[in-house]
């Protein structure tokens, strides 16, 4: 079978005047995926590449052949793919860079008017977004915020689009625009769902180890689709990414007890007013580190996170009862402590104070009981106030009684 390829491959060499094989590997790759048929779905053809092209990891994601010189980012037997970013913001802009890095054709459309950043970045904006789609990119992904991305999906004409155009979203949440997606977009267009656990801020040096979580929804197996979806997620492995292939069930499960729960913290923290001090430990500092990084999002991110997230209602929950639960503790073991304390200088209810303490002038106080306490007020409670009995009331006390109370005295 080699022998039959290699002379098609003289053959094609001869007629097309090209340099004869070298003992260059390489070059026998370049050359014989440039000569034979390119059908990505011949088994043929996929086992001569696999044969032909190392990989760094068992699960590469996209098998790709070794890069040429003048375009490092680009496959040989691959073209760059056109790459359009609905909502150009911060993240938009973030993602943009890595894309651009690894020699793709980036498309942008924001409400903003971004085309001096874009034009000073190598991306072509659009105001407009059906001039956006008349480009026909291979790959829309959808960076807009949580809140408006419904609207903002339902406001793209489909119709201007090729038939096998893949739709991906990097949003916080996963079974909201899955989805959504599903519900709007035609039946041949491919959806991957995905979120890059990082951002601007804490992805601003490398991606190298951070995780990317992702979900093929919708993607026609063996297939040009299938092939572009590979090769857009190659472009986050290429930069170092963790990829974790995970369902968007998982993923907003994860995220709940996760990323919900770190942005609700910084957004208390936020209320606090923290300030640096001379004397900062390092656990104060990544309190004060986290305060910042929350709030430095919008409160839509973290509205978002909590309204389209079924598991964020129950980490709500689960937060205030835990909070309850060191309240208790630390007031309990506060109780028994003060209690100990104190127990030989304050009079317990019912007991009538000695001489002694009504001469000093002590007022009777009661530590409440430690199921009741809710904090440091309710240490002090004093008794309820006895009405005094009128002179005529104590004459009619019986004699036995009075008598009693005077030896106590």
């Amino acid at each position: 079978m080699a022998s039959f390829h290699l002379c098609h491959c003289k053959a094609g060499l001869q007629s097309q005047n090209l340099a004869p094989l070298t003992s260059n590997p390489t070059n026998h790759t370049a050359l014989i995926s440039n000569l034979l048929p390119h059908k990505p779905n011949s088994i043929k053809f996929n086992k001569l590449e696999l044969k032909s092209t190392p990989t760094r990891r068992a699960h590469h994601i996209f098998n790709t052949l070794p890069k040429s010189p003048e375009n490092s980012s680009s496959t040989v037997h691959e073209p760059p793919l056109k790459i359009g970013i609905v909502g150009f913001g911060n993240f938009g802009q973030f993602i943009a860079k890595a894309l651009r890095r690894q020699g793709h054709t980036v498309l942008a459309t924001s409400r903003s008017d971004y085309s001096e950043y874009c034009q000073q970045h190598g991306i072509e904006f659009f105001q407009d977004i059906n001039g956006f789609c008349t480009e026909q990119p291979d790959v829309i992904v959808v960076c807009s915020s949580i809140l408006s991305t419904e609207s903002v999906l339902r406001g793209i004409p489909l119709q201007k689009l090729k038939s096998d155009t893949i739709f991906a979203d990097v949003l916080s949440v996963k079974q909201f625009p899955r989805n959504l997606f599903l519900e709007v977009l035609p039946p041949e267009f491919g959806i991957v769902c995905t979120h890059p656990m990082f951002g601007p801020e804490s992805g601003k040096n490398s991606w190298a180890g951070l995780p990317f979580v992702y979900d093929k929804v919708r993607i026609a197996e063996n297939s040009i689709q299938d092939r572009k979806c590979a090769q857009f997620l190659s472009i986050f492995e290429e930069e170092g990414c963790r990829m974790v292939e995970m369902s968007c069930e998982e993923h907003d499960r994860h995220a709940a007890g996760s990323q919900f729960i770190t942005h609700t913290i910084g957004r208390i923290l936020s209320h606090l007013d923290l300030e640096s001090t001379p004397i900062n430990t390092k656990g104060y500092e990544t309190l004060l580190q986290l305060t910042e990084n929350t709030v430095s999002d919008s409160f839509d991110l973290y509205y978002g996170l909590f309204m389209y997230n079924v598991n964020a209602t129950e980490q709500i929950e689960n937060l205030d009862r835990a909070f309850e639960t060191v309240k208790q503790k630390l007031f309990g073991r506060l109780h028994d402590i003060l209690r100990k304390q104190i127990v030989e200088r304050v009079p317990m209810q019912g007991v009538v104070p000695s001489k002694a303490t009504r001469e000093v002038g002590h007022t009777p106080y009661f530590l409440p009981n430690s199921e009741r306490m809710t904090d440091l007020a309710s240490f002090a409670m004093p008794p309820p106030p006895q009405p005094q009995q009128s002179k005529d009331e104590a004459v009619s006390t019986p004699k036995e009684a009075r008598v009693a109370a005077s030896r106590v005295a």
